[in-house]
This record gives structure tokens, C-alpha cells and sequence, in this order.
């Protein structure tokens, strides 16, 4: 079998040894065409899937993430919480008795400026997001990796709740328009972010759809009450937290902001967000 590896910053190459097999040709590099190798090995978090998400949807082979990132909510949708559980997961696979799961991926598209300069579409796995989420993560990536591990989410929040000021935005999904000044609008894939915010607790990974989770302008003070909720989900109770399904969307604001998905910058508004269907296998423990 021939296993193209991928290693996320600061991961030790000693923890390959782990998932070493006779059976097993290691690459390392991710070959160009899909028919060079069998597998993917990914070491590291959410960042690391993102980066490499176009190469993935272009050549798709099942793919074991070992989550072992700043961030790893893709890897904990995949039922994956530890490298213990992708440990088990891919002996499975090499026995022939594990389970190989296709889901879809997220896709953000830049506007088309001209006839023939159709931009390159940006895939995402977990949540992409205008607004507040955008300022925290460009402020928690700053931080020291270790830091971002622990709590570099929160820790980034206060200072950038300070400064910030609710942008008007305009959604249109499903013929229906929401034109308002918010403090976030995500559109999820997956359930969390930032490191188990399960902002989107309805989301599946294979329902050819987004979650919309939009919070429309409130009180700092109430915001803060609501952020520790966000954790089980119980935020969609809130009267100024709107949720939806759509298929597809357009997203644009008074002045442009940033779209962060997976916790990187992607590009700025106005966007397109769709959804991929199919698109990826991963390698997950048998149910």
C-alpha cells in the first residue's frame, strides 16, 4: 500500500513510526495524480486540512487525519477525538475492517470580475464566517501555537469584542434576503470551531447543506453571557440568534470583511458559499 504523508507545523516525524507497517510504502510527499498512492496520513488540525483540501478534492483517496493540531473540530466530527482513536481507526483500514466515510466540503467563490477570469474556488471543512469570529481568529493566530491549543480562542475574544463594531451584512439563501447589522454569520459544514464551539449544532457532514448561524446585533454584555453557551449549542435559544439550512448562499457587506473558514483567512467580501457534495473520503472508526 502506498501512503502519501502529511505533517502539520511542529509535528515530530517520530509519530509516524506509530502507524508503520510492512505492509506500507511511505510517501512524502502528496503525488499529483491519485492512481500514485492508496491512502493519506495527515498529521495535524484544522489549519492543516485546509491547506491541503484543494489537492485532496482533486485526487481523493480515503485520508486518516491524526489530530494532533492547534484546533482538531474536523477530526472530532469524524468521531476521531485523540491519536489513540486514528490509531485504532487505521489499523482498521490496513486489516480491511475499518469504514471509509464520504462527506462533503464547503466552497467559497470570489465574485467572477471578467468573462474569463473565473477565480479559483476555496474549500472549507469546518465553518467559514464574516464578521466578529473573523477578528478573533485573526487575533488568536498570532498567538503561540501551544497558546491557540489552550484557549487561544477566548483569550482572543475580549480584545476583539472591544473594538468592534457590528457591520451590516446582506445574506441571500433559499429566495430569501436577511439585510441587517450582525456580529457574526457563519455558514457550517460541520458543528464546531475554535476548539468545540459547536456553533452550528444541527450540521452533518454529508447532507449536501449549510448551517447559517447569524447573531444579529445585541448588547456586548449580553453577547458575553451567550458566548459560554455556544459550547453545548443551547445559543439558538436566544431570540437574536437566527439558524437556517440553505444549499447555497451570497454573503456582502456595507464594507468589505474578511472570510475566515477553518480559521484562515480566505478572502473578502462579497462571496458565494456552496456546498461540494461527495467530495472526500476519510478513514473513521467503525460505528
Amino acid at each position: 500500500m502506498r501512503v502519501a504523508v502529511i505533517h502539520g507545523p511542529g509535528i515530530s516525524s517520530r509519530l509516524l513510526q506509530r502507524f508503520q507497517s510492512a505492509r506500507i510504502t511511505w510517501l512524502p510527499e502528496l503525488p499529483a495524480k491519485a492512481e500514485q498512492f492508496d491512502a493519506i496520513l495527515l498529521f495535524g488540525g484544522d489549519g492543516t486540512v485546509h491547506r491541503y483540501l484543494g489537492k485532496l478534492v482533486e485526487s481523493p483517496r480515503p485520508t486518516l487525519i491524526v489530530p494532533c493540531g492547534s484546533g482538531n473540530d474536523f477530526a472530532r466530527a469524524l468521531g476521531l477525538r485523540s491519536i489513540g482513536d486514528a490509531l485504532k481507526a487505521w489499523h482498521k483500514f490496513l486489516s480491511s475492517e475499518g469504514a471509509v466515510r464520504t462527506v462533503d466540503v464547503g466552497v467559497i467563490s470570489p465574485p467572477q470580475t471578467a468573462p474569463t477570469d473565473a477565480p479559483a474556488p476555496h474549500y472549507f471543512c469546518t465553518v467559514a464566517g464574516i464578521g466578529l469570529d473573523g477578528e478573533v481568529a485573526r487575533r488568536a493566530n498570532r498567538l503561540p501555537r501551544w497558546l491557540r491549543a489552550h484557549g487561544g480562542y477566548v483569550l482572543s475574544l475580549l480584545p476583539a469584542l472591544y473594538s468592534f463594531t457590528p457591520p451590516r451584512v446582506r445574506i441571500e439563501a433559499e429566495n430569501c434576503v436577511r439585510d441587517r447589522r450582525v456580529f457574526l454569520a457563519a455558514f457550517a459544514n460541520a458543528p464546531a470551531f475554535g476548539g468545540a464551539m459547536k456553533i452550528a449544532p444541527q450540521a452533518e457532514l454529508d447532507d449536501g447543506l449549510l448551517d447559517v448561524c447569524i447573531v444579529r446585533e445585541l448588547s456586548k454584555l449580553k453577547l458575553l453571557g451567550l458566548f459560554p453557551s455556544v459550547y453545548f449549542g443551547r445559543h439558538l435559544q436566544t431570540k437574536e440568534v437566527e439558524y437556517f439550512h440553505a444549499s447555497s448562499l451570497t454573503a456582502e457587506a456595507e464594507t468589505p470583511l474578511d472570510v475566515y473558514a477553518d480559521g484562515e483567512l480566505v478572502c473578502p467580501t462579497p462571496v458565494k458559499v456552496n456546498v461540494l457534495r461527495n467530495a472526500l473520503q476519510f478513514i473513521v472508526s467503525p460505528r
